[in-house]
C-alpha cells in the first residue's frame, strides 16, 4: 500500500512537471498586434500605499507623463494607517490622498474594499478601476493598452510585471528572471491559448460594473489570486496585456524576501483550501481545462509542498536506511533522462531571458546563485504550511527612488 501511494504521488508530480512544460512552449510565440481603440474608457487609478514617503512621489510624477487624456482619469492613493508624509506629498502632486485609519483590518485587501466603498459613492463613476502599488512605475501606455482591452470585451486585465531594479543584488535579479519567466512562459502562454490568466498584485484593471457586481470580497494575504478564482468561478476569464508594463521594486535582501514570500505562501495556501476543490468539480462537471488548468496554479503550493516532503522521504530512505525500503519510480528511470529533465528545466528560464531581450549584464552574472533563490522556495512553502493561520501583514519596506528614464536607459 506505501509503495502504491509514493509510486502515484511520483507519477502524478511529474506529470504536473509534464502538464506545465508543455504549456510553456506556447508561450514562445507573440501575437500579432491588436486592434487599436480610440481613448474612451475612463478610470480610476488606486495606488494602494502604506509609510511611502520615499517612492509614492515619484509614482505620482510618473502617473502624470501617461499618454492618455488627463480628463479620462483620476489617480486616488490610499493612505492606508500611514503616519509619515505620505498624504502631504500625493497632495502637494494634485492627486487625492484617501486616509484609512483602521488597525484592527490591516492589509491591502482590505484597503482595497474600503477604498472602493468610497469610490461608487463619488459623484463621478468611472469605467474602470487600475490598482498600482506605491512603489511601481507604469509605463507611458499602460491606460491607453487598458483601454484597448476593455474596448475588446475584456473586464479583467493584468498588466506585464516587470523589475525596475533587477541589477540591485543577487535577490533583485532572481525576482526579475522568475517575472521574466512568468511573463512570457506562464501568463503569454495562456494568453495565447485564450485561457485564464492569473493576477499579480499590481498593473491591474477591472471593469466597474463586474466589481459592482461581484464585490471585492479579496481580503486574503494574496487578493490577486483571490478575485482570479472569484471572477474565473464566474465565467470572467482575466486577460493577460503583454504591452502594459509596470515595473515593481523587488527587496534587496534575502531576509525581506523570504517574508515576503512566506506571506504569499500564506496567502495561497488559504486560498487553496477555499477554491480548489470548488474550481476542480467545476472543471470536470463543465469539461473546462481553463478552470482545471486553474485550479492546479491554485493547488501549486501544496503542490511543491508535496515535492519537497517526498524527496526528503526518499533521499533519508536512501542516505540512512540502506534504502531504496520505498518505491522509487525516479530511481528506475535512465540517468540521461533524469538530466534531461533539468537541463529542460533551465532551459526554459535562459529561453525567457532570450526571448525577453533581457540586457542587465549583472543579472546573467547572478544566475549562478539562482538554484539557491530557487531551492528556497521550500523551506519557506514548509514553514508558511505550519503558519498559515497567521493573518498578520507583512510590509515590504521600499527606500530605492527609481524613475522610469532609469530603467528604460538600462534596458537600452
Amino acid at each position: 500500500m506505501t509503495d502504491a501511494i509514493f509510486i502515484a504521488l511520483q507519477v502524478l508530480l511529474a506529470a504536473i512537471g509534464v502538464y506545465q512544460f508543455a504549456f510553456s512552449i506556447f508561450g514562445l510565440y507573440k501575437k500579432k498586434k491588436k486592434k487599436q481603440y480610440e481613448p474612451t474608457k475612463s478610470f480610476a487609478v488606486l495606488v494602494a500605499a502604506h509609510n511611502e514617503e520615499q517612492v509614492v512621489g515619484a509614482l505620482m510624477e510618473n502617473l502624470k507623463q501617461l499618454n492618455y487624456p488627463k480628463e479620462l482619469y483620476e489617480v486616488f492613493v490610499i493612505c492606508d494607517n500611514c503616519t509619515d508624509k505620505t498624504a502631504d506629498i500625493v497632495r502637494s502632486h494634485g492627486m487625492h490622498a484617501c486616509v484609512r485609519s483602521n488597525q484592527n483590518l490591516r492589509g491591502k485587501g482590505y484597503a482595497i474594499e474600503w477604498m472602493l466603498k468610497e469610490l461608487w459613492a463619488m459623484p463621478r463613476q468611472f469605467d474602470a478601476v487600475v490598482m498600482f502599488d506605491a512603489d511601481n512605475l507604469a509605463d507611458p501606455e499602460f491606460l491607453t493598452e487598458m483601454n484597448n482591452d476593455l474596448c475588446s470585451g475584456a473586464k479583467v486585465i493584468q498588466g506585464y510585471i516587470d523589475t525596475k531594479n533587477p541589477e540591485d543584488s543577487w535577490i533583485t535579479a532572481a525576482y526579475g528572471v522568475s517575472y521574466w519567466y512568468i511573463n512570457r512562459l506562464w501568463q503569454n502562454s495562456r494568453h495565447n491559448l485564450n485561457m485564464a490568466n492569473f493576477l499579480g498584485g499590481t498593473g491591474m484593471c477591472f471593469e466597474t460594473n463586474l466589481l459592482k457586481e461581484i464585490g471585492w470580497g479579496a481580503t486574503s494575504l494574496v487578493e490577486d489570486l483571490e478575485f482570479t478564482m472569484r471572477s474565473v468561478m464566474r465565467g470572467v476569464n482575466p486577460r493577460f496585456n503583454y504591452d502594459a508594463k509596470v515595473f515593481d521594486e523587488k527587496p534587496l535582501t534575502f531576509k525581506a524576501s523570504a517574508r515576503q514570500r512566506l506571506r504569499w505562501m500564506q496567502g495561497h495556501f488559504t486560498v487553496a483550501r477555499r477554491y480548489f476543490f470548488p474550481l476542480l468539480w467545476r472543471a470536470f462537471k463543465e469539461r473546462s481545462l481553463v478552470k482545471l488548468d486553474l485550479a492546479l496554479y491554485g493547488a501549486n503550493v501544496y503542490i511543491v509542498l508535496l515535492t519537497f516532503i517526498l524527496t526528503a522521504v526518499l533521499f533519508i530512505d536512501t542516505a540512512f536506511f540502506e534504502g531504496p525500503n520505498i518505491a522509487n519510480l525516479y530511481g528506475k528511470l535512465p540517468v540521461w533522462l533524469s538530466f534531461t529533465a533539468i537541463a529542460a528545466n533551465i532551459f526554459t528560464f535562459l529561453m525567457a531571458l532570450i526571448l525577453e531581450k533581457v540586457t542587465f549584464k549583472k543579472v546573467y552574472a547572478y544566475l549562478v546563485l539562482f538554484p539557491v533563490y530557487l531551492l528556497s522556495w521550500y523551506p519557506i512553502t514548509v514553514y508558511a504550511f505550519f503558519t498559515q493561520n497567521n493573518k498578520q501583514w507583512s510590509h515590504t519596506q521600499h527606500t530605492r527612488v527609481v524613475r522610469l528614464e532609469e530603467v528604460q536607459s538600462k534596458q537600452g
